[in-house]
């Protein structure tokens, strides 16, 4: 690929109500947690530019208001989506019960799309829970981050990014 080549690609962050959705992506964007709650009304849309290996990813980061179940979110924020965050709270147990079948759901909603699964407020739970949490079979977290303090935020994108360009590469 050209160096300079120039990518875009549409990500949605996806997942209940106060996981921290809005807050991963200040963190990200602007890097700031924003001290203040405010509840995602329909969309919100946000763009960063990450300098790949060989190339520059233009994400446009799509915010949707949470919902529990996966089948609520509107067809149309989902249109075109390249690759996905789905987002839990750690220190809300229920928001990571039935999230395998979540997660199944948007397979068959978001068919050989990316994603990348995140337990965020890492730094709201103790050492204890969080052992706990890593031995429970059916939790398919891969990144345990904190939209407060910056911990693993980065990651996060940055592997769905490349997820997403070994996907563009294949094609």
């Amino acid at each position: 690929m050209d160096p300079t080549q120039i990518i875009s690609k549409k990500i949605t962050l996806l997942g209940s109500h106060a996981v921290g959705k809005t807050s991963l992506i200040a963190q990200f964007v602007e890097g700031k947690f924003p001290e203040s709650y405010v509840t995602t009304i329909g969309l919100k849309v946000d763009k960063k530019s990450v300098i790949m290996e060989s190339h520059q990813l233009d994400l446009l980061i799509w915010d949707i208001a949470g919902h529990e179940d996966p089948t609520k979110f509107p067809a149309y924020y989902l249109n075109g989506c390249h690759g996905y965050v789905y987002v839990v709270d750690l220190s809300r147990p229920e928001t990571v019960k039935g999230l395998k079948e979540r997660l199944e759901q948007l397979d068959k909603m978001l068919p050989n799309v990316p994603r990348v699964v995140v337990g965020n407020k890492v730094d709201l739970i103790s050492e204890a829970d969080l052992e706990k949490l890593k031995k429970k079979d059916g939790k398919p977290l891969e990144i345990l981050a904190s939209a407060k303090t910056g911990l693993r935020v980065n990651e996060v994108f940055n592997k769905l990014g490349q997820k997403m360009m070994e996907q563009h590469e294949s094609t």
